[in-house]
């Protein structure tokens, strides 16, 4: 079943792409020559938009997210890769100068859509390298 989940066009990912282009943002979607190949890009602001699935990038705290039960040590290590990649591709980017964002499957879900647009505008205006929605339970 896990199989058919594609890697883009995904139904949180379309969620913030309608409200972003609704708000009149225009984006690039998946270009490849950046590290981890943003699912959003948004040359005028040097921002990208990562849109991570609670199960696959390991949201820490999140209901959505837990280890299978079975074959649990192959899935301990696929997530463990996705996630070590997510941070390589992080490092890369804020080297390159572009800001980054990430946006949790959960929120997607558990927010209106307004709601949510309105926290990514908020980031989008605001200066900070790096955020993150909903902001770590830290």
């Amino acid at each position: 079943m896990m199989s058919r989940i594609g890697p883009k066009d995904t139904k949180p990912e379309l969620v913030v792409r309608r409200g972003l282009h609704a708000a009149g943002i225009r984006f690039r979607l998946h270009r490849g020559d950046l590290p981890g190949r943003p699912d959003l890009v948004l040359p005028k602001y040097r921002a990208v938009i990562f849109v991570h699935g609670c199960f696959w990038h390991r949201h820490e705290g999140c209901a959505n997210f837990r280890l299978p039960k079975t074959n649990t040590e192959f899935w301990r290590q696929k997530i463990d890769r996705n996630v070590e990649r997510d941070h390589e591709a992080i490092v890369k980017l804020k080297k390159l100068g572009w800001r980054v964002l990430i946006v949790w499957e959960c929120e997607t879900r558990q927010l209106p859509p307004n709601n949510l647009i309105d926290k990514i505008m908020s980031w989008i205006a605001g200066a900070l390298e790096e955020g993150e929605i909903p902001q770590p339970f830290f």
